[in-house]
């Protein structure tokens, strides 16, 4: 390659880059506004469609696909969705296949923008490591269950993909109360040319917001496939204690993973 072509190619990707900012900060304003001027005035099902519309954009934006496996098993009654936690972008990748309201981690609310836009869509936050606080949350969550379907990452943080750490039990306290089922939810984001698990998408360690997406820019043609997984079959008294809940929720997930990807 010659000297002017580099140069052209860098200029190439200095615009795409800029671009690709463009987009996403022009979407996140336009979701700004769709809270501000259309959401106190629209109904349950126009604020979901809303939301789903808003989360497929923003999956195109990011050069992300979205896969369904099982989705077909999901009632259309209240449920708790217990998931395996990758990214940021989990949240956006279940909405954009169907909206749900979401338990995170306070330190979510604290993110600019994006932090008060969780707030707007229902979100209850807990606090990371409080027994207590997250006691008070579950009976905060069966009643939203009483009504909606709830989805939980009982890790309590984001790994890179590869398996599940050991879930908390204190949230699957809120679909005992509510006496609703326990779906499980599998995660993973693959390289789309190459099939193989990526860890583009993990958001990990001190790894900022802005880092994280830029990573995801610089990295496009993602998959993030969602793996819906059906509630045990075990004796109605086993499923009234959360910690066989989480523990069940934990070795569904762990399977699926297992040695379904190569990794990059």
């Amino acid at each position: 390659m010659s000297q002017n072509q580099t140069i052209r190619h860098s200029l190439f990707e200095c615009l795409a880059t800029i671009w690709s900012w463009i987009q996403v900060w022009s979407h996140v304003i336009g979701g700004l506004v769709t809270l501000f001027l259309r959401f106190p005035f629209a109904t349950y099902e126009a604020k979901n469609k809303l939301i789903q519309n808003w989360s497929k954009k923003l999956l195109d934006i990011f050069g992300i696909t979205l896969r369904l496996q099982n989705h077909e098993i999901l009632p259309s009654a209240p449920y708790l969705l217990a998931s395996n936690h990758i990214s940021w972008m989990d949240i956006h990748a279940i909405n954009a296949f169907k909206p749900i309201r979401f338990v995170a981690k306070s330190d979510v609310a604290g993110w600019p923008v994006f932090g008060w836009m969780a707030k707007q869509l229902g979100t209850v936050f807990i606090k990371r490591d409080s027994a207590r606080h997250g006691k008070y949350v579950a009976s905060e969550v069966s009643d939203v269950l009483k009504t909606q379907s709830v989805c939980i990452f009982p890790e309590g943080t984001s790994t890179i993909g590869e398996g599940v750490l050991p879930f908390k039990p204190n949230l699957f306290e809120s679909a005992v109360i509510a006496q609703v089922p326990v779906y499980s939810l599998a995660i993973t984001y693959k390289s789309l040319p190459s099939g193989d698990r990526s860890e583009v998408a993990a958001f990990i360690g001190d790894m900022g917001l802005l880092e994280s997406m830029a990573k995801i820019l610089n990295n496009r043609q993602l998959v993030v496939e969602l793996n819906f997984i059906s509630p045990s079959g075990a004796s109605p008294e086993a499923s009234k204690d959360r910690k066989w809940l989480a523990l069940h929720s934990q070795e569904a997930i762990s399977n699926q993973l297992k040695g379904n990807h190569r990794l990059m």
